[in-house]
C-alpha cells in the first residue's frame, strides 16, 4: 500500500501542460489532507479542464479497490443541487479517482486566497448550502468523510457545491449502507459516526471561515479533529477577536458545533443548518427564520391549544353569564392557552384602536372579560385548537410539564411579590416571561427538548469528580434554533399589541448581572417574577443534591431587593406547591403575602368596581396607574 503527495506518473518529468497522469495532464494541486487530494487537470478527450479527487493511498489491495468504487458510485449516483454531477468514476495505475468538471467553479480554498475573511452573512450562507448537501447525503446513507476547504466548489453566482463523497474514506469511515444488510447495528452506528464527523468538520469549518485562520493551528481540518474530544483534549471556542464582528447568537452556534462534549453538539446537519438558517433570517430581514415560521403557525394552529373548550360548552357559557369577572378569570387562568388568546385579542390593534389614544395594555384576564363580555370569551375559545392540537402525545406531556413549571413560578412569584400588586397582574408577567419557551414547546418540540437537554448540568463520569454545569438557556437557544426564546415571546407580544413597557418585563433579568433597586412598578413586576422563575428553573434543571446550593444562590441575588433569604424562598417554593396541587393560581388573600407595600409605593387611583380603568386612569401619567390593577381595589 502506498502513500504519495502526488499520484506516480509515466516516468516523465513535469511540462508546462502538467505532469501526465493516464490520459490527463494533472495542472494543480488544488488541496490535500491526510485523507484525500483534489487535482486541477486537462481532460484531452473533452477537451477541457476538470478536477480529479482520489484518495490519499492507494486501497490495498484489489478487493479494497473494487470497494472503493462500489462506495464511490454509490455516492455519485445522488442527485442534489449541493452535490457535485460526477462525470467519471475511474482507476488508473491502482489510483481510483473522480472526476468533477471545472466549470462548476473554484474550490473554497481557491476562493479564500483571494478573500480571506468572507463576512459572517456570507459565511453561514455558505455553510446552510453545504449542510442542505450533507443533510441529503446523510440521509441517502452516505458520509462524505473528508470535509476540507478544497473539496467544496464555489460558483459563479455563489452556489455551493460538494465534490470528492466517500473518496477518502475506507467502509467504516464512509458509513455507506450495505445494500444487502440495511439493519446491521454496526453499519448504522458506522454511518452515524461518520455523519456526526462531517457534522463536527464543518463546524471547524465555521470556525476557521469567522476567523481568518485554521483552529488549534493545524493546516487541515482532519488533524484538528484529533485535538478535539473524544480523541484529544483541546477545546475549541470562536476567540473574541475576530477579523468582523460576530453576534452572541452566532457565536453560540459556532461554540455548540465543537463543543467538547458530543451531548451538546450538533445532533446531525439538519440541526445545524436551522440553527444556521434562524440566525441568517433573523439577522437579514429582523423578522425570519423560526419567527417567521412561527408566525405562519400562529395563523394555522393558534399560539397554544384550549385543555377547557368552554366556547363548544353552551352549559359552561350559561354558568359564567351568572357570575362575577373575577369568578370566572379564576376559571380561564388555569387554560393557558385561551388566557393568552384573550390578551392577544383584547389587545389587538382593532380593539386598542376603538379604545382610542394613550390605552394602557390590557395584562389581566378579569379586564379582557369587562371588555370583551362572555361573548367575547366564547369568541376566543372557538378561535383555539383543542388539546393536545399537531402535538404528539410525549410532545403533548412535556408542553403540559411546562405550563406546570410556569403555574408553579407564577405562585412563587405572587409569594414573592410586595404587597399592593394584584397577584393576577404577577402571575401574568410571570406568564408573559415564559411565552416564549411555551410557543417553542408547542410549535418547535424537538428543538425545545433539546434546548433542555442542553441545559441540564452533565454529571461526573467517575465518582469523586466534579460534574459540568449546562449551557445557559439563550446559549442554548441560540445553539438550536439561532435566536433567543425571549426574543421570539417578545416579537408576538409586540404583534399582539403589547406595547414597550410589557415587552421589558417579559425579559427576564440576565444571569452573572446584579439585581438593582427597582425604579418603576415595571422593573419590579420584572424582578419578582425572574426570581420566581430562577427559583423554579433550580428545582427543575438541577440535581436534588445541588438544590440547596441553587436556593442559596438566588437567595444572595435578590437579598437587597426583595428581603429574601434561602429560607424564605424555601418556604415560598413548598407552599407555592401546595397552591398549585389545590388548584389554587391566584392567591388574592395568601397569609404569606406582606402587609406592607414597597418603600416609595403609592396605591392606585381611579378603578372602577369592575376592575377596568376609569378615564383619570387612562389620561395619568404613572407607569403603576396605567399597569397594574392593584390588591386594594374592589372586585
Amino acid at each position: 500500500m502506498a502513500a504519495l503527495s502526488s499520484p506516480p506518473t509515466d516516468g516523465s518529468s513535469a511540462h508546462d501542460s502538467g505532469r501526465p497522469f493516464g490520459r490527463f495532464r494533472l495542472l494543480q494541486l488544488l488541496g490535500r489532507s491526510e485523507h484525500s487530494m483534489a487535482w486541477l487537470a486537462f481532460d484531452p478527450r473533452v477537451a477541457h479542464e476538470v478536477m480529479l479527487t482520489m484518495p490519499r493511498v492507494q486501497p490495498a489491495d484489489a478487493q479494497g479497490l473494487i470497494d472503493w468504487q462500489e462506495r464511490v458510485k454509490t455516492a455519485s449516483r445522488l442527485s442534489h443541487p449541493h452535490l457535485a454531477h460526477v462525470i467519471e468514476v475511474g482507476v488508473e495505475s491502482h489510483w481510483p479517482y473522480v472526476i468533477v468538471d471545472r466549470a462548476l467553479g473554484v474550490t473554497l480554498e481557491e476562493w479564500l486566497s483571494a478573500h480571506p475573511v468572507p463576512s459572517p452573512l456570507e459565511t453561514v450562507g455558505w455553510l446552510c448550502q453545504a449542510l442542505e448537501g450533507l443533510a441529503f447525503a446523510h440521509e441517502a446513507g452516505v458520509a462524505h468523510g473528508h470535509v476540507e476547504a478544497y473539496t467544496l466548489l464555489v460558483g459563479e453566482n455563489g452556489l455551493l457545491r460538494w465534490m470528492g463523497l466517500g473518496v477518502g474514506s475506507d467502509a467504516s469511515q464512509a458509513g455507506l449502507i450495505d445494500g444487502r444488510n440495511q439493519l446491521d447495528p454496526r453499519t448504522l452506528q458506522a454511518q452515524r459516526a461518520a455523519a456526526a464527523c462531517d457534522v463536527l468538520s464543518v463546524g471547524v469549518l465555521l470556525h476557521r471561515l469567522l476567523t481568518g485562520q485554521m483552529p488549534l493551528g493545524q493546516a487541515e481540518i482532519s488533524t484538528t479533529l484529533k485535538r478535539l474530544p473524544p480523541q484529544g483534549s483541546d477545546q475549541l471556542r470562536l476567540t473574541r477577536t475576530t477579523p468582523q464582528p460576530v453576534s452572541e447568537a452566532l457565536r453560540a452556534i459556532a461554540n455548540r458545533a465543537t463543543a467538547g462534549q458530543d451531548r451538546q453538539r450538533y445532533l446531525n446537519a439538519r440541526t445545524f443548518l436551522r440553527a444556521l438558517e434562524g440566525w441568517r433570517e433573523s439577522e437579514t430581514q429582523g423578522l425570519g427564520g423560526p419567527l417567521n415560521v412561527l408566525m405562519d403557525r400562529l395563523s394555522s394552529v393558534g399560539h397554544l391549544p384550549s385543555r377547557i373548550p368552554v366556547g363548544r360548552s353552551t352549559a359552561q357559557w350559561g354558568r359564567w353569564e351568572a357570575q362575577r369577572n373575577d369568578e370566572i378569570a379564576e376559571q380561564i387562568l388555569h387554560d393557558m392557552g385561551l388566557t393568552l388568546e384573550m390578551l392577544r385579542q383584547v389587545n389587538s390593534a382593532q380593539v386598542q384602536g376603538s379604545q382610542g389614544a394613550g390605552s394602557a395594555p390590557v395584562i389581566t384576564v378579569r379586564r379582557a372579560i369587562a371588555l370583551m363580555g362572555i361573548n367575547g370569551v366564547r369568541r376566543s375559545s372557538l378561535a383555539l385548537r383543542d388539546w393536545p392540537g399537531p402535538l404528539s402525545e410525549p410532545a403533548a406531556a412535556l408542553l403540559l410539564a411546562a405550563m406546570d413549571r410556569v403555574r408553579l413560578a407564577g405562585a412563587v412569584a405572587q409569594l414573592l411579590a410586595p404587597a399592593g400588586y394584584d397577584p393576577e397582574v404577577v402571575y401574568t408577567v410571570n406568564l408573559l416571561q415564559n411565552l416564549g419557551r411555551l410557543l417553542v414547546h408547542y410549535h418547535f418540540a424537538d428543538e425545545a427538548e433539546q434546548i433542555r437537554h442542553l441545559m441540564r448540568p452533565v454529571p461526573p463520569l467517575e465518582p469523586g469528580l466534579l460534574g459540568q454545569p449546562g449551557l445557559p438557556e439563550t446559549t442554548a437557544a441560540f445553539g438550536v434554533l439561532g435566536i433567543a426564546i425571549e426574543t421570539l415571546g417578545a416579537m408576538v407580544a409586540k404583534h399582539w399589541g403589547l406595547g414597550d413597557d410589557v415587552q421589558h418585563m417579559m425579559h427576564r433579568l440576565p444571569l452573572g448581572h446584579p439585581v438593582r433597586a427597582p425604579d418603576t412598578d415595571i422593573d419590579w413586576l420584572r424582578i419578582v417574577a425572574s426570581s420566581a422563575n430562577e427559583v423554579v428553573d433550580s428545582v427543575t434543571l438541577l440535581p436534588a443534591d445541588q438544590l440547596a446550593a441553587a436556593l442559596a444562590a438566588v437567595a444572595q441575588r435578590y437579598a437587597r431587593v426583595l428581603s429574601v433569604d434561602a429560607r424564605a424562598l424555601h418556604d415560598a417554593l413548598n407552599h407555592a406547591r401546595d397552591l398549585v396541587r389545590k388548584g389554587k393560581l391566584i392567591a388574592r388573600s395568601d397569609p404569606m403575602l406582606s402587609p406592607t407595600p414597597p418603600a416609595g409605593s403609592e396605591p392606585a387611583g381611579g378603578v372602577s368596581p369592575d376592575g377596568s380603568p376609569t378615564q383619570a386612569e387612562l389620561n395619568h401619567g404613572s407607569l403603576r396607574e396605567r399597569l397594574l390593577a392593584k390588591a386594594t381595589r374592589s372586585e
